[in-house]
């Protein structure tokens, strides 16, 4: 397993749609895998491929509380099968998107249909953190930030703090 390096806002490959995998195979199972290190890593409850420079519809997610042993799910072409009507408010961050938060009104549940590890189709059913960080990984495979959804101001905001600190970071490095 490998740590990948994550891409931050603003950078254009994290405004595109992603493809559908074509099976889950070796390939796919060991990006899964790095995935998941990369996420445990930052440290962060979800990421998708597109995070790590990959154009592909795969995402990982694990919300266990902290203690508690892994709980992780790897989907491979999530789509949302049926979403509540009721919806949730939560206070949003993004490991693209480095100490910027942001509350993000979403369905409070949602049903998924998926691939596992091995290539089955299978549907989970989510409900609070779960379902909120599926849905926002599944922006992600989009081109969609959590930052697209709140107002304009506070998104142009967001990104020009993270632009900002690119900047520093790149003046800071030595050639």
């Amino acid at each position: 397993m490998a740590i990948l390096p994550i891409i931050t806002a603003p950078d254009p490959r994290l405004k595109r749609t992603c493809r559908p995998v074509a099976a889950v195979d070796d390939e796919i199972r060991r990006m899964m895998d790095d995935m998941l290190e990369t996420m445990y890593a930052a440290p962060g409850i979800g990421l998708a491929a597109p995070q790590v420079g990959v154009d592909l519809r795969v995402i990982v997610v694990d919300v266990a509380k902290e203690g508690s042993p892994p709980s992780p799910h790897c989907l491979a072409n999530p789509e949302i099968l049926w979403s509540s009507e009721d919806h949730a408010l939560y206070n949003e961050g993004c490991l693209s998107l480095p100490e910027q938060f942001a509350e993000v009104e979403r369905p409070a549940k949602v049903r998924v249909g998926y691939l596992d590890r091995d290539g089955k189709p299978r549907e989970l059913e989510a409900d609070g953190l779960l379902a909120v960080c599926i849905q926002h990984e599944m922006d992600h495979l989009e081109g969609v930030l959590f930052v697209d959804h709140v107002s304009r101001l506070k998104r142009e905001m967001i990104l020009k703090r993270l632009a900002k600190a690119k900047k520093r970071e790149s003046e800071s490095v030595p050639a």
